[in-house]
């Protein structure tokens, strides 16, 4: 199996004046975003990284992102990617778990990238435009791709779940080449005529295979947006004749109510994608109808990179579905007892195949849990499957939030909340939410006689946490409701009218 970080140098081999990457005005060419990564390698090299260290990568979807990935890569060292809105608590732990030699962090947050560097002894690489290109200039292009194995690990995702810290899915160079080279012919049918809007955030796995290393892999063209913005996705879009479209729900539900949203000519879209949580099939209609383009939506996980159902093209298109099964992988729903269900049961969606990570991070436990020996992942999502094959997710079995596209993993900001000597309990829920499908909100139980206000508390709480994390609404109980075993029951905290109607 090749090593990922080929994807670029074969790029440039083929076409090396194509574009690349494109950021506004900014075109980086293959031939020059391999000589790049070669000379971002050479600077990994030179202080001290080898093949299986872990390294960091805090950057925003901008070109040195793509650079720092595929450097890291091209080392056989393993990328670690991070959301750049992590605070000092979150970079720690995100550096200290898998032992991080090294870190790329963007220019604008220093602050909390130098706090986790520190606490796990990372040297910091700071990342800003023009000076980090200077400093690679003066660098000999590492020549060489190192050789990996198709089961060495290529990144390491960490990925939310219902209890304890946030564990790190080990994506091999295996599953994501071949992730890459399956979405890009078999599914999208991607040229090097194509141009892909980036705006996915590169951080997480839907971004980093199906907006990067899938048209990267095909020889397309990325255009990238450090920050999603409605109008000028739109406006972009028509600028650079983007041809396919990957998002959220809450990207085309924005995009959709844009003002002047008609004045914008998307007729080069073929194809838009929608992924990360349920698309509201009012939406789906409302936006084919005013741009005139076609969405098709898919399923995944972090554990799955990412993809491993989708509404294909030239296949029937059933709205509200997640499709069925990509190539190369199989899925089925399973009952308590991993008994296969038919038609017209619900069951827990099991997925097999290329895609499917290797485990989690020094976590043999949790791997144990939800790998069989088989091979089956199982996912903690409900579903149904019709007569055709095409899957419905009727639930969450695992007690998450998403908001907006991002996971929000309640025990963590449950911690938060519980490190105020004021609070006594409290409970994380998600309450849906017009724009963002879910919206965070904690419902708290206070010491008595404490003087702090639900506002002051959720301000405590966004200090610390990642912009998306934080509860935006937060309201005060008596008492939590307790099952026989004194947990606490979320399904039966009920919400103030005030909240549920927000």
């Amino acid at each position: 199996m090749s090593n990922l970080a080929r994807i670029v140098v074969d790029g440039a081999a083929r076409s090396s004046e194509h574009p690349a990457l494109r950021l506004s005005d900014t075109v980086l060419s293959y031939g020059r975003l391999e000589d790049l990564v070669a000379r971002c390698a050479r600077l990994l090299q030179a202080l001290g990284i080898e093949p299986g260290d872990r390294v960091g990568v805090m950057l925003p979807n901008v070109p040195h992102f793509t650079v720092a990935y595929y450097a890291v890569l091209r080392c056989g060292a393993i990328v670690v990617p991070m959301n750049i809105l992590l605070k000092g608590r979150e970079t720690t732990f995100y550096l200290s778990d898998p032992e991080a030699k090294a870190v790329f962090a963007w220019h604008e947050f220093l602050d909390s990238a130098r706090i986790g560097a520190e606490a796990a002894g990372a040297e910091l690489i700071p990342v800003a435009p023009g000076e980090f290109e200077r400093r690679l200039a003066d660098l000999e292009p590492l020549k060489d791709v190192a050789e990996v194995a198709d089961q060495d690990t290529a990144v390491v995702l960490y990925t939310s779940g219902t209890t304890g810290t946030p564990k790190g899915a080990e994506l091999t160079h295996a599953n994501l080449y071949t992730q890459a080279a399956i979405l890009a012919e078999d599914l999208f049918h991607m040229t090097s005529d194509d141009v892909v809007l980036g705006a996915l955030p590169l951080f997480h796995a839907f971004g980093q295979s199906d907006a990067m290393n899938a048209p990267l892999y095909a020889g397309a063209t990325v255009t990238m947006m450090p920050r999603f913005d409605p109008a000028d996705a739109l406006a972009t879009m028509q600028r650079d004749r983007a041809t396919l479209f990957m998002g959220v729900p809450t990207m085309y539900t924005a995009m959709l109510h844009a003002p002047d949203r008609g004045r914008y000519d998307l007729s080069s879209l073929r194809v838009c994608c929608s992924g990360g949580a349920s698309l509201p099939v009012e939406v789906l209609r409302g936006f084919e109808r005013e741009f005139g383009c076609v969405i098709l939506e898919g399923y995944g996980l972090s554990e799955t990179s990412p993809t491993a159902s989708f509404n294909h093209m030239e296949r029937e298109r059933k709205p509200g579905s997640i499709g069925t099964p990509i190539k190369g992988v199989e899925m089925k729903l399973a009952g308590p007892d991993g008994t296969a269900l038919g038609p017209g049961e619900v069951g827990e969606i099991w997925i097999r195949g290329h895609n499917v990570m290797k485990g989690y991070w020094h976590r043999p436990d949790a791997t144990a849990e939800v790998l069989t020996g088989d091979g089956w992942f199982k996912s903690g999502d409900m579903a149904r499957v019709d007569e055709d094959g095409y899957y419905y997710i009727v639930d969450r079995k695992k007690d998450l939030i998403i908001r907006g596209g991002y996971n929000v993993y309640p025990r963590e900001v449950e911690e938060v909340l519980y490190e105020h000597p004021e609070v006594r309990e409290a409970a994380v829920i998600g309450v849906p939410h017009p724009e963002y499908g879910e919206e965070v909100a904690a419902a708290v139980q206070v010491a008595p006689g404490a003087s702090i206000t639900p506002d002051e508390l959720r301000d405590y709480v966004k200090r610390q946490v990642a912009g998306y994390k934080y509860p935006r609404v937060v309201w005060f109980v008596d008492e939590l409701p307790k099952g026989p075993t004194g947990k606490i029951l979320k399904k039966e905290i009920k919400v103030p009218d005030q909240v549920a109607s927000r």
